[in-house]
């Protein structure tokens, strides 16, 4: 068996789909999320030896979670800092306590948890792999009603770049993949949220997304996961500092 892998957010969608599919290569992968309940959910479908609370917008519960991890499992081999939010909100009417939120969550909380992370790949010496989940919305600002997730995203992008560049001496390779137009509850609750916006249905937004997308179909979190799973692995030991589109050419760059 492989190592030790956390992933955040691992509670449903795309969190829960990698947190399956590293389990499914070997890895003993811990799911930690939000919601205790959830991630204890995910434990069990992978049969993973323990799940965590943890809340990534809190410095103190990413190290404490780490630590207690590898106290009981060994040192971290693989880092997903996935948990994130979205709230669909046209650009002027977004409130500074909802941009905070946003903010806190998805750049904040990548910064911090895989901070905690990297002292622990450090600290053991074995060298590592994070990866953290941007978006397509990471690399491109057309895309409507998300202007905060947008800047949020473009920041993990280069948050990730930058923490490749000085982890490269601990032998800590650092990448971030970039889903479009996923099937989670997160998307459910933004089509609701779009279909508001634009005065239409859920059903057509949805085909929105679909057209949007060359390859015709809507992403699925396995598809995702599978991309980050490459990333971790040996096939990808030369790759570093990148952010991976996966989103069936909705974006290419």
């Amino acid at each position: 068996m492989s190592g030790l892998a956390l992933v955040t957010g691992a509670g449903s969608g795309i969190g829960a789909a990698i947190t399956l599919e590293l389990a499914r290569r070997g890895y003993l992968a811990v799911p930690t999320d939000l919601d205790a309940g959830a991630a204890a959910a995910t434990a069990a479908r992978c049969g993973a030896p323990a799940s965590y609370r943890l809340d990534v917008t809190d410095a103190e519960a990413a190290r404490t979670v780490i630590a207690e991890a590898t106290a009981a499992h060994g040192p971290l081999e693989v880092f997903v800092a996935n948990a994130g939010v979205s709230r669909m909100r046209r650009f002027l009417d977004i409130t500074p306590e909802e941009l905070e939120r946003t903010l806190a969550v998805n750049l904040r909380g990548v910064f911090l948890s895989s901070q905690a992370a990297a002292r622990s790949m450090v600290a053991a010496g074995r060298g590592g792999r994070i990866v953290n989940v941007a978006s397509m919305a990471g690399k491109q600002g057309r895309v409507p009603f998300l202007a905060d997730y947008v800047a949020s995203k473009f920041g993990v992008v280069g948050l990730t770049q930058a923490m490749a560049f000085e982890l490269a001496e601990h032998q800590i390779r650092v990448n971030s993949v970039c889903p479009g137009y996923v099937q989670t509850p997160m998307q459910e609750r933004e089509l609701a949220w779009e279909a508001e916006l634009r005065a239409t249905t859920v059903d057509a937004v949805r085909e929105l997304y679909v057209a949007d997308t060359p390859l015709g179909r809507l992403e699925t979190p396995e598809d995702v996961a599978r991309v980050v799973a490459f990333l971790v692995s040996d096939d990808a030991a030369f790759v570093t500092g990148e952010a991976i589109a996966v989103n069936g050419g909705a974006f290419m760059d």
